[in-house]
């Protein structure tokens, strides 16, 4: 199995390669360029392994939530590399790869994840670890005040950007929940490689024309009066 995958819908960018259970990524914080940097990133990951797009089994993006611009980059990336080498594609959740990578490195079985969305409100989901490792969504994601997020009745630990800047609201929403949080922690490439290959092997895969973003707030384009 043979996987490309591409992450720009925060301040890092990112790609990475997954080449039969083993990844290789590139990763830098760099906001504003992620246009000058993930077309080399994927060059340099393809010529250490020897490959070209054609002999990949398929592309992986973060679909969003994130930037809107940087979510259309990452869409637009791959939607031409997998027209060049009619790929198929799968489409991975910004949130889940934020809770894949702590999952990977943490014993913590519930992730409640939240990202900075900026107009005071936090894109959020909750995950948990599955059977086999992966993170799973528990409901659904969305875009909301810090002060209104749901969640279940079960204990985790906060993870992403929002908790950074609203630490005080969501702590206070989610009393006895939560009781430590990662702020810092960022969306990799290597975790929508990991996402992605497993959602490939399920049949989850979609033809390039149906890889679209998915912002989660409708209105993201229009200006601040118009919301």
């Amino acid at each position: 199995m043979k996987l490309l995958a591409v992450e720009t819908s925060t301040e890092a960018c990112s790609a990475a390669l997954f080449i039969d259970g083993k990844i290789a990524e590139r990763f830098e914080l760099a906001p504003k360029i992620h246009t000058q940097l993930i077309l080399p990133m994927i060059d340099s990951l393809m010529a250490d392994a020897g490959l070209k797009p054609q002999q990949l089994d398929a592309l992986a993006f973060s679909r969003g939530p994130g930037s809107f611009t940087g979510v259309r980059i990452a869409t637009g990336v791959i939607q031409g590399i997998a027209l060049g080498a009619d790929l198929p594609v799968v489409p991975v959740s910004t949130l889940a790869a934020i809770a894949q990578d702590f999952f990977d490195n943490n014993a913590d079985d519930v992730a409640y994840v939240a990202m900075d969305a900026r107009m005071g409100e936090v894109f959020w989901g909750v995950y948990r670890r599955d059977a086999q490792g992966y993170a799973e969504l528990i409901g659904f994601e969305a875009v909301t005040p810090a002060n209104a997020v749901e969640f279940p009745d079960l204990k985790g630990v906060g993870i992403g950007s929002g908790w950074g800047v609203y630490a005080q609201e969501l702590t206070s929403r989610l009393a006895g929940r939560v009781n430590h949080y990662h702020a810092e922690m960022l969306p990799r490439a290597g975790a929508i490689a990991r996402l992605g290959a497993h959602d490939f092997e399920l049949g989850l895969a979609v033809p390039v024309e149906q890889a679209m973003p998915v912002y989660l707030r409708d209105k993201v384009a229009k200006k601040e009066s118009e919301r």
